[in-house]
């Protein structure tokens, strides 16, 4: 059965097509990923499906969901959608059962809805949800709040989901339960659209493939996304390490979230650390970036001493270590251009004339794919993707010494993710940078680090050569891990 129907869709934004006479369908009990290069438009085709266009953006065809055109208005309810960050979804100060009572409320009689409620979470894979409905979004894991929104979305009984990068920073075993979860939801006869970027999650779970190749929309075969050639990460030779980490602890009010971390880093080294979410890996980053007070231990850069305090570092000890977020978007300012706010970096930490710290963003951004163009918008007119790149690029102008990388490739395309890698392995060939990355990317772990640091509940439980480690894992977290992020293997268990 054909859920959605679309014929002759063209997408514009100002003089740019960004998708051209486009034809598809989504069928019910079918999961439809949707890929293609970050900015290639696939979250603002999956906007038309709600009914909705980003200012600037004009679009022509028809489009039906069940027979109904989308501009004459649908049922609520009809299509839900999971955003990208479960935690944009949620409200913080919002216990879980009552915002999901207040969704419940639009659909069905007062007397229906705690029905409705615990009916959504069942379908959610949460089958014991009540426990849940007290708790605030914080008092949940990253895999419960994930199933949490997809309970929100599933409230309406939509005939149809739209789940967009749902993946994005999830740990390899939270990413295999999600993709049992959106099977076991596509097996109740609803139509799935996924948007990712995570070409394995597509092979694993998909039944058809559509790709934006340019402005053209084009239905692909499930097996023949291609898998690129990673980047083989070359030994590295002794050296003083340029950063040390010793005694480290650190937590919040409730406690420590790290117990006793030891690092070091030597330059032009590649370390990744690994772990489930919640287990302390970026509050590790952001200790070291001066983001987070530590509460004991201590952190040298080059033996000197390191402030717990970002206020209280050198100019010389901010540009020499530098922070690239996880969460991109929110890293820029709304109201200042993309190029004017990554070229500050080269003026502030360098000391370049704003000519000159202009032309060095520019020819950075470039060589990252992103065009002046492009940059010379608002963040809110570029891609996730697209923002953490020009966020890298914005980092790596203070010519650091020591590079942290927190989820970096998790909003990029193959292809993109690839010529990330290559340029981070190039940038420390050349500039013998060392690199920290927190990633749940086993894929770039296995490409460009030299050794990895698995950490559970806040303590290094495995730490070795990269190869070694995934090859010959000895904690049952680093295999936990391990066997969720094999495409053979994931999804056998959850």
């Amino acid at each position: 059965m054909t859920a959605v129907a679309a014929h002759d869709v063209t997408i514009t934004a100002g003089d740019c097509t960004l998708l051209s006479a486009a034809s598809f369908t989504l069928r019910a009990g079918q999961i439809t990923a949707l890929v293609g290069e970050s900015g290639s438009g696939k979250t603002t085709l999956a906007r038309v499906l709600l009914g909705e266009t980003a200012p600037g953006v004009t679009v022509t065809g028809t489009v039906e969901i069940e027979g109904a055109a989308v501009d004459s208005g649908f049922a609520p309810g009809t299509v839900g959608y999971i955003p990208q960050q479960p935690s944009a979804a949620l409200n913080p100060v919002r216990r879980v059962g009552s915002v999901l009572a207040e969704i419940a409320r639009l659909h069905v009689p007062k007397a229906q809805v705690r029905e409705r409620v615990l009916e959504a979470l069942r379908q959610a894979q949460m089958p014991d949800g009540q426990r849940y409905l007290r708790r605030y979004p914080h008092q949940l894991s990253g895999g419960q709040q994930q199933r949490v929104v997809l309970a929100q979305a599933l409230i309406g009984r939509p005939r149809v989901l739209i789940a967009d990068e749902p993946t994005t920073g999830q740990d390899p075993v939270i990413r295999s339960q999600l993709g049992a979860e959106l099977r076991a939801v596509a097996e109740q006869g609803i139509a799935i659209l996924l948007l990712t970027h995570d070409l394995d999650l597509v092979r694993e779970i998909a039944d058809r493939v559509l790709s934006i190749e340019g402005s053209v929309l084009e239905e692909s075969d499930v097996d023949s996304l291609d898998r690129p050639d990673p980047v083989v990460p070359q030994a590295q030779a002794g050296a003083d390490p340029v950063l040390r980490v010793r005694g480290l602890r650190a937590g919040h009010r409730d406690g420590d979230t790290l117990h006793h971390i030891e690092l070091d880093i030597a330059p032009g080294e590649r370390v990744a650390v690994l772990g489930r979410s919640g287990s302390g890996k970026t509050t590790l980053a952001r200790c070291i970036a001066g983001l987070h007070r530590f509460r004991s231990g201590e952190i040298l850069l080059d033996d000197h001493r390191l402030s717990p305090v970002l206020r209280r570092r050198s100019r010389e000890q901010l540009a020499r270590v530098q922070y690239v977020f996880q969460d991109a978007r929110a890293s820029f300012g709304e109201f200042t251009p993309v190029l004017h706010q990554v070229a500050r970096t080269a003026e502030r930490l360098r000391g370049l004339d704003p000519t000159e710290a202009r032309a060095r963003a520019i020819e950075e951004l470039e060589a990252l794919g992103l065009p002046e163009s492009s940059v010379g918008r608002l963040p809110s007119a570029l891609s996730g993707g697209e923002l953490q790149r020009a966020a890298l690029v914005r980092a790596l102008l203070a010519e650091p010494d020591v590079l942290i990388c927190d989820e970096i490739t998790s909003g990029l395309d193959a292809r993109r993710r690839e010529d990330l890698l290559g340029i981070l392995a190039k940038l420390q060939t050349n500039t013998r940078c060392a690199l920290l990355m927190i990633t749940h990317d086993l894929h770039a772990v296995a490409a460009l680090s030299h050794r990895v640091l698995i950490v559970d509940d806040g303590r290094v439980v495995e730490h070795g050569r990269t190869s070694a480690v995934l090859d010959s894992p000895q904690h049952a977290a680093t295999r936990a891990l391990v066997h969720a992020a094999t495409p053979e293997t994931a999804g056998r268990d959850t």
